[in-house]
């Protein structure tokens, strides 16, 4: 299983041009256009700061929360979609990998974007949509249980990548179990705060 994790068909060329692209799409910060094009101001600077769907529902606006969530996670879908189309799924998986680097690091808003979790979810979906479906399952039963968008998304972030390997899917959970170390080490200040009882729970304004 581990010599998988080795054997990638990818050339360099190829390898390159869907990063490049999983990049460009993901970096598209919707929850800012969306919140300004409403003439909501500046998402970044309410709440937690960061341009995704959470905190887009700061602002009290639900249609526009859920815009940006299915927007943010379309990106990283459309990206894993079509480079697998044309590449094939090994290139289409760094593509959406790349898209969700794009969403928490896009070179427009000086690297400063957003968590990742949308586009962890359209990544899912674009290269292994059972999972996608197991993510909004834990994320769902977790969120009406405690209330906590953050708290929901880190459990199932944890989850998924540990049944892919199960599955013996070992590129994709290898790839998703980096996704979700990175989305942890975004998510620190929110693990501080569930820690000590003060994370703001799902619908709360900033």
């Amino acid at each position: 299983m581990i010599s998988d994790l080795t054997n990638w068909q990818l050339t360099l060329p190829i390898a390159l041009l869907a990063a490049a692209i999983g990049y460009l799409l993901g970096s598209i910060p919707f929850g800012l256009i969306l919140t300004k094009a409403a003439g909501l101001g500046d998402v970044r600077k309410i709440g937690s700061g960061n341009i995704g769907a959470t905190n887009v529902l700061r602002t009290g606006n639900k249609k526009l929360a859920a815009a940006t969530l299915l927007l943010d996670a379309l990106k990283a879908s459309v990206a894993a979609w079509a480079v697998s189309y044309f590449f094939g799924h090994e290139a289409g998986l760094i593509a959406g990998f790349f898209a969700f680097i794009g969403h928490l690091y896009p070179v427009w808003l000086g690297f400063r974007g957003g968590k990742g979790v949308a586009t962890y979810i359209g990544t899912l979906l674009g290269v292994a949509p059972l999972m996608m479906l197991a993510f909004a399952v834990i994320w769902l039963a977790t969120a009406f249980i405690t209330r906590y968008s953050s708290l929901s998304a880190l459990l199932a972030m944890l989850v998924i990548p540990v049944t892919l390997w199960i599955l013996g899917e070992e590129k994709v959970a290898a790839v998703l179990a980096v996704m979700s170390v990175i989305s942890y080490v975004k998510h620190s200040a929110n693990i501080a705060r569930l820690l000590n009882g003060t994370e703001s729970k799902i619908g709360a304004k900033g």
